[in-house]
This record gives C-alpha cells, sequence and structure tokens, in this order.
C-alpha cells in the first residue's frame, strides 16, 4: 500500500471554496425610468440623434482649432 506524501497539504480534500458574492449594482427607479425612456427615444429617433452628434462633435472641434489658431 502506498504511503501518503509528508508534504504539506494546502486545502482539505472534499472542502470547496466559498462562492464569492458578486455584488451586482443596483440602480433605483428613477435612473431605470431614465435608462428605459432613452431607449426608446433612441429607437425611435436614432438616425436624427446620430447625425446630430456628429455636427455638434464637427462644431467643437473646429471650435477648439480656431481657439488654438487664436493663441
Amino acid at each position: 500500500m502506498r504511503e501518503p506524501s509528508l508534504l504539506p497539504v494546502f486545502g482539505k480534500l472534499g472542502v470547496k471554496a466559498p462562492p464569492v458574492a458578486i455584488a451586482a449594482p443596483t440602480m433605483s427607479t428613477i435612473i431605470k425610468s431614465l435608462v428605459s425612456r432613452t431607449r426608446e427615444v433612441l429607437s425611435a429617433h436614432g438616425s436624427l440623434a446620430l447625425k446630430l452628434s456628429v455636427v455638434l462633435w464637427t462644431v467643437l472641434v473646429l471650435a477648439a482649432v480656431f481657439f488654438i489658431a487664436q493663441a
């Protein structure tokens, strides 16, 4: 019969580590309703929102270039 090892054993056989509880982010009802309304608006007017954001981004970049050129 085989003799057990004399090396230290780390952990116990048959014992599992306790499960790690992952904290789920909690959202208030106001934020949940805001998120759902935002999704509805974007699904209805997504292309318009994309066009407006591109125009706004372009204006901001041009304004930054203008103010840097003035300095």
